[in-house]
């Protein structure tokens, strides 16, 4: 095996880890400071004609004011199905469903529903750290095994090895600067 194809495995290991970083960044997106947004509800996924799908196909979702949300059925038969996703979902929100639409409620963020999310945001952060390791243990098990089959030096087995553990510590950083700047937001730290 030559370094361009090494180089390729680098490339593909860099995406990878990327879309891990991606995935984080979306879910602490969605993760609210307080303030109602659509994209809070981005992750719901409703029951719906045999599937699950996400709450954004199956109902409009609108802000009449800042700490409120609105959830309208395109289907008026999947109100509860909407209801229960929301209710079920991790978000801590109480919907309320008055026959024509659904009314969220967004709570104003208490101390202590502060250090809830934010113990949310660290999963969400531990999970991303996980997706990059997992990444790396791939290429790590490549690497071993090219050498195994005589396709690579010791040398460049050393080098790849060392390349990727970079890799992983530059993106692991990146995740621990979103976790940081997320909690600053909650907690105001």
């Amino acid at each position: 095996m030559e370094f361009s194809d090494l180089k390729g495995m680098f490339a593909e290991v860099k995406t990878r880890m990327d879309a891990g970083i991606d995935r984080v960044r979306r879910d602490m997106a969605n993760v609210r400071t307080g303030r109602a947004t659509t994209g809070l509800l981005d992750s719901v996924q409703v029951e719906a004609y045999g599937s699950k799908m996400p709450i954004n196909q199956v109902a409009t979702l609108s802000i009449p004011e800042p700490s409120m949300m609105v959830a309208q059925p395109f289907d008026p038969s999947l109100m509860g199905a909407i209801e229960k996703a929301i209710r079920s979902s991790d978000l801590g929100l109480n919907p309320a469903n008055d026959g024509k639409v659904i009314r969220i409620p967004i709570p104003s963020l208490t101390e202590e529903r502060r250090k809830e999310l934010s113990r949310h945001v660290h999963k969400q952060a531990e999970e991303g750290r996980n997706v990059v390791r997992q990444v790396r243990r791939d290429a790590n098990d490549r690497l071993k095994k090219l050498l195994k089959e005589h396709k690579i030096s010791e040398d460049d087995e050393r080098k790849g090895l060392d390349q990727v553990q970079k890799m992983t510590d530059d993106h692991v950083k990146v995740i621990d600067e979103l976790q940081k700047k997320k909690d600053q937001e909650l907690l105001g730290r």
